[in-house]
């Protein structure tokens, strides 16, 4: 598959799919993010915003692995885009004052059942993925599928800035709402012929079964645990509220700007890999870009100039892209089919988790540190965790990804 070639319909509804969920979790995302430091006016808040979806993501994603590998992929990400749906139109009653009590419990409560959604939206992507595609195009195809998805998360901030800015945050989660519907009705209509599911096991042996799978390969576990700590650690995106009231005294349009900055960046990345992916030194290219995110993070928190920090959170978002694109198609080219969603689950727990736990963990570090040196802190202990891995996975520093074809 060249990037200019014809996409199967297939691939497109899929394609389709991702970009919708994404967009609208993403301007849920920033609106939510908006409405909680307006109301509290507190770093820590917007930490628990992510804690409040990674606690039920963490406790479902395992068995949403394991029920996309032994039942209907394509259902599950249909009734997963159907729950956003109704977190959204939740979230679109806060706003208009429909609710009673604490506007920040329902808040968190829909944010909290969004996490239950996400846990089975990976896994149904990544193997709808392999059936859709053949092998020797998931590389190429990754790249697709990453600037697909990293479109979303530039036009769903932007957008949902930009509606909280002029029409209100009752329009932004009303907009989320119709997306998230639109991305049910694409995979809804997605007709494939799903291979036989897994054979059955007891649910907890099966779901062992994959952790052993990812824990004794060193390519995969380096690759996962690389990204995991790295964005754990360089979490800046949760604080950039706090930034932008604080530091560059812009409205909600300056946030949804800084918010899609890093993925304009893996935008760009992502569609050059698609015509020129990377087979070899991917494993240098790897641990590299994750060392260059670091350093974008650390000039980012020095930054007093709106335009300079969206500039470096491009940059980082470069880095990022390529480190997304070698670890989507590491995972898929050494995952056996019958354990897609399962290793899929396990690495949204790695990297998806590690997104809110982040969050979370930035709003601790700003409560303890001070909001700039916080940031510092995360970029100095991503670039440990690049030197930790290049000497823990030789493996995976040493790798070719024409070994894995």
């Amino acid at each position: 598959m060249h990037f200019n070639d014809k996409l199967s319909p297939a691939f497109l509804k899929l394609l389709i799919f991702r970009f919708l969920i994404v967009l609208s979790y993403q301007m849920m995302a920033i609106v939510v993010g908006w409405h909680i430091y307006e109301l509290t006016r507190d770093t820590l808040a917007l930490g628990l915003i992510g804690l409040a979806e990674v606690i039920p993501y963490f406790s479902c994603a395992l068995f949403a692995g394991y029920a996309v590998d032994h039942y209907s992929r394509r259902l599950f990400g249909v009734l997963a885009s159907l729950m956003v749906f109704l977190s959204a139109l939740t979230l679109t009653a806060v706003s208009a004052g429909l609710t009673g009590g604490n506007p920040s419990y329902w808040l968190y409560g829909a944010i909290a059942f969004n996490g239950v959604a996400r846990a089975f939206i990976s896994p149904s992507y990544s193997t709808l993925f392999a059936i859709i595609l053949p092998r020797e195009q998931y590389t190429r195809a990754s790249g697709i599928g990453s600037s697909v998805f990293q479109l979303g998360l530039v036009i769903g901030p932007a957008l949902g800035g930009i509606l909280v800015g002029f029409a209100g945050k009752t329009a932004g989660y009303g907009a989320a709402a119709i997306l998230s519907l639109g991305a049910a009705l694409a995979l809804f209509s997605l007709r494939i012929k799903e291979p036989p599911s897994a054979e059955s096991t007891p649910i907890f042996q099966s779901i062992a079964g994959g952790f052993k799978f990812v824990f004794s390969n060193q390519i995969i576990l380096g690759a996962l645990s690389l990204d995991m700590f790295a964005v754990l650690f360089g979490g800046a995106v949760a604080l950039l509220p706090a930034f932008i009231h604080d530091v560059f005294h812009y409205g909600p349009e300056g946030l949804g700007i800084l918010r899609a900055a890093p993925a304009i960046g893996a935008v760009m990345t992502g569609l050059f890999l698609a015509r020129h992916p990377i087979n070899l030194h991917a494993g240098r290219w790897l641990l590299g870009s994750v060392a260059g995110f670091g350093l974008c993070i650390i000039t980012f928190a020095l930054s007093t100039n709106i335009w300079l920090a969206g500039f470096l959170l491009i940059l980082s978002g470069v880095c990022d892209g390529v480190s997304v694109v070698l670890r989507t198609t590491i995972m898929q080219l050494v995952t056996p089919n019958e354990m897609r969603g399962r290793v899929s689950a396990i690495n949204g727990i790695f990297i998806g988790s590690s997104n809110e736990l982040g969050a979370f963990e930035s709003g601790i570090a700003a409560r303890l540190m001070g909001l700039v040196p916080s940031v510092i802190f995360g970029g100095i202990m991503t670039l440990a965790v690049v030197a930790a891995t290049a000497k823990k996975a030789p493996k995976l520093r040493r790798l070719e990804l024409n070994q894995l074809y």
